[in-house]
């Protein structure tokens, strides 16, 4: 948060000409943000985070971690394993657990991601050094184009956001926070949980395009011409067949800003397969280190490799619109949640505890709206500058219903 913070500062400097605002990081507001879908209220009402058929399983010889929480993975997930769909979850978690426990748990992480499944062996240990936290390039000399004199950091810039779930949603929404016209775009036929998109989907706007239509294929192209910013947070490769390759778009659009976001690696064995943050935990040897004293595998406190990354893909996005603004070009940078889990295996030592200094007052940084989903009560911002903006200017849209145009 304090390098999001900061790079958003030194942006509005810059458009400016101004000193760079002080930065101060409530580690409070941090806290309450990084737990954002726990905080989460719908009209009163608690939002489920995990499904029945999510969590920690008990295989032959270890355990693994499997990722339930969407409809065609859960489908995928029982048909890998051979186990017929009762639509009742409460009866199918025995059956789960026992087919699993008769099974090594490489053969279930195998067999599950073949079958487009989500399943992952959790590592007894941490692995060497994994991903890099952040990979940048420069692209080009074409394409600059000046930020004029402005309040928020981010004002003026249009950015395409081609993400799902948490991470780069959260970097969206933090970018939508800093002034960011943002607009998410969907394909039709894979609808998001209505309840994580009435958490991260503050301050955009919403809507669905079938790529491989003409007419929504017109109007994404579109869209691209005027973009200042596209995010996306697909498998490495994914978007390709459509002409999403990060080369293709800084062809297309010189002096765009590609960020891309994936769950594993760019390059290497992992690198096409899907994953989410609790995965990646096990994957990494994460689970390892959090397990319980009966041997259970752990979790973090929070979904930290989601919010971190996400906060860390917004910087590099306002880090790179910086760059341009001083030397012109694109530029593309990438961030994993493995990176970012290799980086905290690796790269930070645990703070001391210091007893009741560590308890904080969530409902303090919590606030209210009304929005198209019910009445919303939710963790506010954790970007924090001199002046920076209190809360988006809107909640949510609901998801899928904008039309794809720029505001």
């Amino acid at each position: 948060m304090g390098v999001c913070s900061l790079a958003a500062a030194e942006l509005l400097s810059l458009r400016n000409r101004v000193p760079v605002p002080a930065v101060r990081v409530n580690e409070a507001a941090v806290a309450t943000a990084f737990v954002s879908e726990r905080h989460l209220r719908i009209d009163g009402r608690t939002p489920t985070s995990f499904a029945p058929l999510s969590g920690f399983w008990r295989a032959a010889d270890g355990w693994v971690r499997t990722h339930a929480n969407y409809p065609h993975h859960r489908a995928r997930l029982l048909d890998a394993l051979g186990i017929t769909d009762t639509g009742q979850d409460d009866e199918l978690v025995d059956v789960l657990a026992e087919e699993l426990a008769s099974r090594p748990a490489q053969e279930v992480q195998e067999t599950v991601y073949a079958a487009g499944g989500l399943a992952v062996a959790v590592a007894s240990a941490p692995a060497g050094a994994g991903p890099g936290l952040v990979e940048t390039r420069h692209v080009g000399r074409g394409g600059r184009r000046l930020l004029a004199h402005a309040s928020v950091p981010v004002q003026g810039v249009r950015v395409l956001d081609l993400t799902r779930v948490i991470a780069g949603p959260v970097a969206t929404r933090t970018l939508a926070l800093l002034g960011a016209d943002v607009l998410r775009v969907d394909a039709p036929r894979l609808a998001e949980d209505a309840d994580a998109h009435a958490d991260t989907g503050m301050g955009k706007r919403s809507t669905l395009l079938d790529l491989a239509h003409p007419g929504d294929r017109h109007d994404f192209e579109s869209l691209l011409g005027r973009a200042d910013v596209v995010v996306t947070g697909y498998r490495p490769g994914a978007l390709d067949r459509h002409g999403l390759a990060a080369d293709a778009l800084l062809a297309r659009r010189p002096g765009l800003i590609v960020a891309q976001l994936c769950a594993w690696d760019w390059s290497g064995p992992w690198a096409e397969r899907r994953g989410f943050d609790s995965l990646v935990q096990a994957g990494t040897g994460i689970a390892a280190i959090e397990a319980m004293d009966d041997g259970r595998p752990g979790v973090l406190p929070a979904q930290a490799l989601d919010h971190g990354t996400g906060y860390l893909l917004a910087a590099a996005v306002l880090r790179a619109l910086s760059d341009r603004q001083a030397t012109g070009g694109g530029r593309h940078v990438r961030l994993s949640l493995a990176g970012t889990a290799s980086w905290l295996l690796h790269g930070i030592s645990p703070a001391p505890a210091h007893g009741e200094s560590d308890v904080y007052d969530a409902g303090f940084w919590l606030t209210e709206t009304d929005s198209p989903y019910g009445r919303l009560s939710y963790a506010r911002p954790p970007v924090r500058y001199e002046g920076a903006p209190a809360n988006w200017g809107h909640g949510p849209t609901r998801w899928g219903t904008d039309q794809p145009h720029w505001a």
